[in-house]
């Protein structure tokens, strides 16, 4: 008999970003068993010697005959027979062979208590894979008793739910998962955020749609995410005309106008609010831009009424202009603000979204919103953050939008 240290094999499990799918994997390390000294007899350690370098060596064949013929008389011994079916499993892809594999491993006293949390979670996660769910769930729990709780588990207690027909189970735990992996200071995967997007849809949460979809567009903000983005937002729920209009200006903003009905359905929504000159610009830039022909009814129909309009839109401003410097209350200024906002004369929007805000009597939470974008658009970036966190009720959604895009345009300038 004589005292041993053997080479045992580490586990971990991956997780992708949409669902647990990965299989534990094997990573060599020299394990010291604390406790006792570790003893076993020479033939049971010769023939312990010959199965792992079978198994190193990847013979399934001829390490499947020498473990099988293992036969432990202790406590370590069992230990590690196990600890090698546990390998010869993974090789063979075989989840209920690991799974039966680390019960007998849990059997024994000499796995080390250090490995027993993690080992409780892969276990959990092999009995997910052969849908024993109340067994992984029990293993999940007695996982977190010995002090293992990380986001894997957490995702994987979502997994569970959805399998179980529990979409509220299983939002309450992506929801728990991602704060875990923002507390962490990790960078949320993005695909953790679509399944906790497509949950929130299902909730007919909108708030946390917009939250999640401004989350996305933090790590994934080119063109083609912002317009997905965007069009998902304004079809998602009861979004007022007013929110409507700022959305598509975002998305216009980020170059993500891509098809007939995005300018149109800008143009109609600027008509309707009385920004003609607006709505002519909006139909013009999509023409320009190939997305909207001449011969296209709608908007061929509404250039024609918005035309002479936004003329006498552009000439009545020296008298709104008149008309709010002797005003006692800030909407008459907030009302021109909003006219020189639509023209894209955003200086002037901002001296008197300020003045609105100064005289009060106005929704501070709309004129803050915009009062933010004009300053971005003006180029005062910190400004625009400052003033886009000011914003307050339904609007404070949009100006979250827009406040992603003015730290994106931060980032290009810096």
């Amino acid at each position: 008999m004589r005292r041993l240290t053997i080479l045992t094999s580490g586990l971990s499990v991956a997780l992708t970003a949409t669902l647990l799918v990965a299989a534990p994997a094997m990573a060599k390390k020299k394990l010291v068993v604390a406790g006792p000294p570790i003893t076993m007899s020479d033939t049971f350690r010769a023939a312990l010697q010959s199965a792992d370098a079978a198994v190193k060596a990847r013979d399934v064949s001829t390490a499947s005959a020498r473990i099988g013929a293992l036969v432990p008389t202790n406590d370590f011994e069992s230990y590690a027979t196990a600890s090698l079916r546990y390998q010869l499993a993974v090789m063979r892809a075989d989840v209920q062979a690991q799974r039966i594999a680390l019960t007998d491993l849990f059997k024994t006293s000499a796995l080390p208590a250090t490995a027993a949390p993690r080992l409780r979670f892969v276990a959990a996660y092999l009995s997910y894979q052969v849908g024993n769910y109340d067994d992984a769930t029990a293993q999940l729990d007695y996982a977190k008793t010995l002090g293992y709780a990380g986001v894997d588990a957490t995702m994987l207690r979502a997994d569970i739910a959805l399998r179980r027909n529990k979409p509220k189970d299983a939002r309450r735990f992506v929801q728990e998962a991602i704060a875990q992996q923002r507390a962490s200071g990790q960078p949320v995967p993005i695909a953790w955020t679509d399944r906790a997007l497509s949950m929130a849809y299902q909730a007919r949460d909108w708030a946390e749609v917009g939250q999640l979809y401004r989350d996305r567009l933090g790590q994934a903000g080119d063109k083609e995410e912002w317009r997905s983005a965007l069009t998902n937002y304004l079809a998602a729920g009861d979004v007022e005309p007013q929110l409507q209009l700022d959305l598509y200006r975002l998305q216009a903003a980020n170059g993500a106008m891509a098809s007939e009905r995005d300018y149109q359905s800008y143009a109609q929504l600027a008509e309707k609010a009385g920004y003609y000159a607006e709505a002519k610009a909006i139909i013009e830039a999509g023409r320009k831009g190939g997305k909207l022909t001449p011969t296209q009814a709608t908007t061929s129909k509404l250039l024609t009424s918005v035309t002479p309009k936004a003329t006498k839109e552009i000439a009545g401003l020296p008298v709104l202009a008149k008309k709010a410097a002797n005003a006692s209350s800030g909407k008459d200024a907030a009302s021109l603000a909003d006219s020189y906002f639509a023209l894209g004369q955003y200086p002037q929007a901002v001296e008197h979204y300020r003045i609105a805000l100064t005289k009060g009597g106005v929704d501070a939470g709309r004129i803050n919103a915009r009062l933010g974008v004009a300053l971005a658009r003006s180029g005062d970036l910190p400004g625009a953050q400052a003033a886009l966190g000011q914003a307050t009720g339904d609007w404070a959604s949009v100006a979250g939008f827009w406040s992603v895009w003015v730290e994106q345009q931060s980032r290009k300038a810096a």
